[in-house]
């Protein structure tokens, strides 16, 4: 398998002008293939199997599991309201229209916000960079990007009736750090990647990581890629559960090998299996998932997972309910980082796959076209 896969990664990448990346395959049992190919920047030193990403968005899972590690302990609950943890879900509004002198309006919602709706990206909360109407928003109510301010925006639609990406995570992050009485990052240390052996996942600020730190790259109009040195990991002001981790393919491989085995991995519990049932199993009924559009085209491209089919939604993860036309299985599970970072698990077929990339925007047709030259190696037998 290994060799397959580093023949369909260096065509891909190759063809898609992206200098580096690196993938990994692995089951309940351990790690089928490694593998890194090419280079960490154009023209630059060779791509190393333990690199270090941003992983951006990726965080979600992992911000998620905590969630749910505190359900089962009692301390949180899905479905009752947040308001009384986190006061400013209590008086969070849906946003209306503007005045004519661009002044926010706004109406009450129907229902308050939940747990079940912020792991389900169904709290009608959004992203500037994905929402027309945040961004005249924030235009009316300035705060700085990455604060802890800039988390506070009105809903775009009642908590429960649509499927909108968004803040949501940052939010279970908050609550995670409400409900325990703990950073977010000491969380995570003391009850998932600490007692998974994930030393390499952490908030790390990417001059502390050291050169193995892959530098994050922007198309540019030609074709190209330029350097941004941005980090994902806020302003100082809170761990973002959203996105603010830095991470390596092998440690997260160890993070959804953990999930594929129903919650434990080497000995350690960290979910338990009923938990990770329900985290995996359709959580928004009919509703679509997976349709993201944007207001960056730098950052993001618009588009939808799996077009051809009704994307749904868990505690935490993408699910694809019918067979992928690139392989993967029916109810697999999956996600992403803004960076063309991206893993799927398959519990079906008992595979994993991690495939981390460094370069915006996120959807890149080179990307994704790569990715679906690793899933198709993995499943080719």
């Amino acid at each position: 398998m290994r060799d397959r896969i580093i023949t369909a990664l260096e065509a891909a990448l190759a063809a898609g002008n992206i200098p580096g990346a690196v993938a990994m395959v692995g089951n309940r049992a351990g790690i089928v293939a490694e593998a890194a190919i090419g280079q960490k920047s154009p023209g630059g030193t060779a791509m190393p199997v333990d690199a270090q990403f941003q992983i951006a968005s990726m965080t979600k899972a992992i911000t998620s599991v905590a969630a749910m590690q505190l359900v089962e302990r009692g301390k949180l609950a899905l479905d009752a309201p947040l308001g009384a943890l986190l006061p400013d879900l209590a008086e969070v509004q849906v946003l209306t229209g503007f005045a004519d002198d661009g002044t926010p309006q706004y109406r009450a919602p129907k229902q308050a916000v939940t747990l079940r709706h912020l792991l389900t990206h169904t709290s009608g909360l959004g992203y500037e960079f994905m929402a027309a109407e945040l961004v005249r928003y924030r235009a009316a109510v300035p705060a700085a990007p990455f604060s802890r301010a800039a988390l506070v925006t009105p809903l775009l639609a009642d908590p429960g009736e649509a499927w909108l990406y968004g803040t949501s995570t940052d939010w279970v992050g908050l609550a995670v750090e409400a409900a325990s009485g703990q950073s977010l990052a000491s969380w995570f240390n003391d009850h998932i990647t600490g007692p998974l052996g994930m030393a390499e996942t952490g908030f790390f600020a990417p001059q502390a990581v050291g050169d193995r730190l892959v530098p994050l790259h922007v198309r540019t109009p030609d074709g190209g890629l330029m350097p941004l040195p941005i980090s994902f990991n806020g302003g100082g002001e809170y761990d973002s559960g959203g996105g603010g981790l830095t991470s390596t393919a092998r440690d997260y491989m160890r993070f959804v090998r953990m999930l594929l085995n129903g919650g434990s991995l080497d000995g350690e519990q960290i979910l338990q299996p009923e938990t990770v049932a329900d985290m995996t199993r359709n959580q928004i009924g009919d509703l679509r998932a997976g349709v993201l559009e944007t207001t960056v085209p730098g950052m993001s491209s618009t588009m939808e997972w799996f077009p051809e089919m009704t994307a749904k939604w868990g505690l935490g993860f993408l699910i694809n309910p019918e067979t992928t036309r690139d392989g993967r299985t029916a109810g697999s599970c999956a996600w992403a980082g803004i960076a063309n970072s991206y893993y799927w698990f398959d519990p079906a077929r008992d595979i994993a796959g991690v495939l981390m990339m460094q370069f915006m925007p996120f959807g890149d047709p080179a990307a994704l076209a790569t990715l679906s030259a690793f899933e198709r190696a993995v499943y080719t037998d």
